[in-house]
Formats: C-alpha cells, sequence, structure tokens
C-alpha cells in the first residue's frame, strides 16, 4: 500500500514498533516505516516521553478529552473495567443527567453525601453499581493522555494526513494497557468512520472525488471483535460493510478463534502463520473450500517466514516465504521506482547495516 499508494493505513501501534524503529526476533534493531518512507509516513504518539527517550521524531501528541469519551466506549470497554451490566447501564443514564460532554468529570466529582445518595436513588442506580462504576473510571482517569479538555483535535488532525496520502502510526508508548489501547483505538476510529461516511455520502450525491481509501490496522483484533462486543463496536461495523464507505480493515491475532463468526466470514484475504491449536485452525479455516487440504498446508508450515496466504487477493492459496525483515536485501524490496528520497535512504541504511 505504502508503495503503491493504492489506499493510506492507519496502525494503531500497540508496542511502538511499525512507527520509526523496531526490533528483530534476534534483538537488532531494524528500520521502520518512517524511516523507509519518510515522505508517505506520519507518526503520532500518546507517550511524548518514550518517543523522546526513543529519539523518535514525531509529528503529533494525542491527547484526549474526557469530553470526547462517549457511553459506547465504556461499554466496550466492561470486560478490562470489570464493569457489571448494572454499571454500563448506569453510564447511559448519568450521560443523559449530565450531559454527553460533562457526564464523566461530573461523574468522578461526586462526593459521598447526601445529595450524591439522592441523586442515585433518582436515577435508580444502586450503590454497588456506582462503586463499580466510579473504580472502572478511577482506572481511566489515571491514564497520563486523558484531560478534562483536549487542546488539540486529534481526529482532524488524522484526517489531514489522510487527506494527504500520508500514512498515520499512532504509538502508544509505555501505555501498552489493553484498557488504553481499546479505548483510543475504538474512539478515534470512530470519529474517523463518520467523517468518512459523510464524505463519500457528498461525493456520491455531488459527483465529486471521494476520500482516499482507508485501511485501519488494530491489533489484539478479538478484544474488538469477539462475539460478546463485535455487534457494538465501529470495527465490527466497518468489517460488515466490507469497504462501503471506503474504509477497511487490517486486522492482527494471535487467536482467531477469539473473533466473531460473522466477522471471520467478511475477512476478504488471510495471511496466516503456523497455528498449533484446533480452534484457531477451524476459525481461519471456515467457510474455505478446500477446508481439509489447507488443515494440512497449515500443519506443516515451518515456525519462522512461511505464511499461507488465501482469499480474494490471490487466484488460489498459496504458500510465500516472508522476506528477512532488517537485511539488506529487504531493505532494497522497499525502494519504489523514481523515488529517489527513498533510494537514498535506503542506500544509507544499508551500508549502515554492513559496516
Amino acid at each position: 500500500m505504502l508503495q503503491k499508494g493504492t489506499a493510506v493505513n492507519l496502525v494503531f501501534d500497540m508496542h511502538s514498533e511499525y512507527g520509526w524503529e523496531g526490533r528483530s526476533e534476534e534483538g537488532r534493531k531494524v528500520k521502520a516505516l518512517k524511516q523507509l518512507f519518510p515522505s508517505k509516513v506520519a507518526v503520532f504518539t500518546l507517550d511524548e516521553e518514550s518517543s523522546r527517550r526513543r529519539r523518535v521524531s514525531t509529528d503529533f501528541v494525542v491527547r484526549i478529552g474526557y469530553d470526547e469519551i462517549e457511553p459506547e466506549d465504556i461499554g466496550l470497554l466492561r470486560q478490562t473495567l470489570n464493569l457489571t451490566e448494572a454499571s454500563v447501564q448506569a453510564v447511559y443514564q448519568l450521560a443523559r443527567e449530565f450531559g454527553d460532554k460533562r457526564w464523566i468529570e461530573a461523574t468522578l466529582s461526586l462526593g459521598d453525601g447526601d445529595e450524591t445518595k439522592q441523586l442515585l436513588t433518582r436515577l435508580s442506580i444502586h450503590d454497588s453499581t456506582y462503586r463499580n462504576l466510579r473504580r472502572g473510571l478511577e482506572t481511566i482517569r489515571r491514564l497520563p493522555f486523558l484531560l478534562p479538555h483536549s487542546p488539540d483535535n486529534p481526529v482532524k488532525r488524522i484526517l489531514e494526513y489522510l487527506d494527504e496520502g500520508m500514512n498515520v502510526v499512532l504509538e502508544f508508548g509505555r501505555y501498552t494497557d489493553i484498557t488504553a489501547y481499546i479505548l483510543v483505538a475504538n474512539l478515534l476510529t470512530r470519529r474517523i468512520h463518520a467523517q468518512y461516511r459523510e464524505r463519500m455520502e457528498k461525493a456520491i450525491g455531488e459527483d465529486i472525488a471521494p476520500p482516499h481509501p482507508l485501511v485501519i490496522t488494530i491489533e489484539e483484533a478479538h478484544k474488538f471483535l469477539n462475539p460478546e462486543v463485535a455487534s457494538q463496536t465501529i470495527f465490527g461495523t466497518i468489517a460488515r460493510e466490507m469497504r462501503k464507505y471506503n474504509v477497511t480493515l487490517l486486522v492482527i491475532d494471535q487467536r482467531p478463534s477469539g473473533i466473531d463468526d460473522e466477522v471471520m466470514s467478511q475477512i476478504g484475504t488471510k495471511i496466516t502463520c503456523l497455528l498449533d491449536n484446533e480452534r484457531d485452525i477451524d476459525s481461519v479455516l471456515a467457510g474455505v473450500s478446500g477446508r481439509s487440504e489447507l488443515k494440512s498446508v497449515l500443519a506443516r508450515l515451518e515456525s519462522r517466514q512461511q505464511a499461507l496466504i488465501f482469499g480474494h487477493a490471490v487466484p488460489m492459496p498459496v504458500v510465500v516465504r516472508t522476506r528477512e525483515y532488517g537485511s539488506a536485501e529487504s531493505y532494497r524490496g522497499f525502494i519504489a521506482g523514481g523515488e529517489a528520497e527513498i533510494r537514498k535512504q535506503t542506500e544509507k541504511d544499508i551500508e549502515e547495516l554492513w559496516e
């Protein structure tokens, strides 16, 4: 996608390895997307301090306001925050009471006096439910990138880069907790998808150019797309729409059996490495013709540098050997014809690699 410019990509980079620099399986430093494609990639970060320590030049520091978090965002975090179903319902009641923009701040500012007790009674919220919800909201409040009000609009900034044909990698730095990842990825994606929907509808109605096709990359996909929450998340919606609004998903997961069956059936092209869990294998191959033959192929894959590709992108299933990323040859392979900047930088990287 980067070389051909067929789409722009928004990567939610949980482990900060796609933007500037990563590590090989041997622990050796390898170049990431910004170094290989400096004119095509922007690095955003939630953790400015971590980026500074790693000497990563970032394009934007993301801050999110309490007023941007909606009840649906909390509902998606039910499992990670250990919320009860009653607590999730209480979120909607409090949002109606205080308003969508103020409900978190107002709830966290409630004391233990009679006024609070009267409020809970009026809203039919049990005290234990309220305490459970408070504990969950306190967990969120401790995330340093959350502020009562954001000084800038991260969605607007991301869209500005995407509109210019730039790919955006959002690094999470030290905030690799699944709560932070789910909250940020779901919140930003829902708003970006809404913007794309409006733009596509306008493009159709006014016969103008649509926005760049967008691919959203998420890790730990089963957290967003498991059967319990897939129907409630924006990622489940995007999977079912199948590029309807020029937005599609690239999902990365080590537990494909945790992903909802309907969502798995909508994934057009699958790339899978060696799997040793029967449930995962059955999930990946569900609904695929020649399933038994492919199952035996999967079982014989080497543990490194081999993958099975099947689906819409290829005429037939095929086993490929992946490049040894970080080698001189792998860097050369990224050079697009005519891109002097990339060629010059890549040759320099190759020389440095073998000094």
